[in-house]
């Protein structure tokens, strides 16, 4: 497949912005990554890149060939996943971009159960916000995502969609913690750890804010969600999650989680998906079937919202 590493070539130099980055990388010379770029741009009639004095850049012919390639990439990888399958090996890989919210305790789950029967498929997860999960999809680096709010996208396919309400995250000792609803003008009384605006629940706070003029007490500010929980655990601050990121109740590390009232923040929601019309790769849709079964136990069975009371919380809804 001679032909696929001169369209590699392109792609590496293309998300590297460098011949030499990308020579690199691909563990082969500049001249040679260089030599194969100039022959397919006679090949194609058009120059495919702008040679900069620090680095290149595509051109708008390049833009709409790299969008192809990376279409053709992913119908070769769904190729070679067809051919394991018929050799019984079931290998594959399967690429998903996640929000923070799913990375500590529900994704692991359910990809620890689907290799328990397909022990020789990996996975590739990407924990990010919405924006970069969709722009991710779009661009055929991930095959699925789920995630929280998701940007709009017209050839976006939704799997499943389940509404999640927010929860305030706190440790077990804090004063808040012996409420089992709350309301958003009591957290406004306690410092708080916010994750950072590009993160769904985030903005959601934010529009409740705007419409209400609450304010908040923040004393931190995170794109890690690993960071606001050490922030919850050691420096006694109030944060916030989606239920269905919130750990379960009698957890090691005394991390609650507790209701808010309806009438405070309106629910959002968690959707599952992948670009319509495109064929995925066969473990790749195995494990999309699965999910969606998944989260549609969790819906008729009203989990999606209730906060996980143990450990096995989610493992019942199977």
């Amino acid at each position: 497949m001679k032909h696929l590493r001169i369209l590699n070539y392109v792609d590496e130099v293309a998300r590297s912005g460098s011949i030499r980055k990308a020579a690199a990388r691909l563990n082969v010379t500049a001249s040679a990554v260089n030599r194969r770029i100039a022959d397919l741009e006679d090949e194609l009639g058009t120059v495919l890149f702008d040679r900069q004095p620090r680095g290149v850049r595509l051109t708008a012919a390049g833009e709409v060939f790299v969008h192809y390639l990376r279409g053709q990439n992913s119908e070769v990888e769904r190729m070679k996943s067809q051919i394991e399958d018929l050799k019984g090996l079931r290998r594959g890989r399967v690429r998903i971009a996640c929000s923070q919210a799913l990375a500590l305790d529900f994704l692991p789950r359910q990809i620890a159960e689907f290799r328990k029967s397909h022990p020789l498929v990996s996975f590739d997860v990407q924990v990010v916000d919405h924006e970069w999960a969709m722009t991710a999809l779009a661009a055929y680096e991930v095959d699925l995502v789920i995630v929280f709010r998701p940007r709009f996208l017209a050839a976006f396919q939704p799997l499943m969609t389940l509404e999640q309400q927010l929860v305030v995250v706190m440790a077990k000792d804090h004063p808040l913690a012996a409420r089992r609803l709350l309301r958003l003008s009591d957290c406004a009384a306690y410092p708080v750890a916010l994750a950072a605006r590009s993160i769904g629940g985030r903005q959601l706070l934010d529009e409740v804010s705007a419409r209400t003029g609450l304010t908040f007490k923040i004393a931190a500010e995170s794109n890690s969600f690993e960071m606001l929980r050490g922030l919850v655990i050691h420096a006694g601050l109030i944060s916030f999650q989606i239920s269905i990121g919130a750990l379960p109740a009698g957890n090691k590390l005394g991390v609650i989680a507790r209701e808010i009232d309806g009438r405070d923040v309106p629910r959002g929601n968690l959707v599952f998906g992948r670009l319509r019309g495109r064929t995925l790769p066969i473990a790749t849709a195995v494990f999309a079937e699965r999910l969606t079964r998944q989260l549609e136990a969790m819906q008729n069975n009203g989990a999606a919202n209730a906060l996980p009371r143990r450990s096995a919380a989610i493992s019942r809804a199977r």
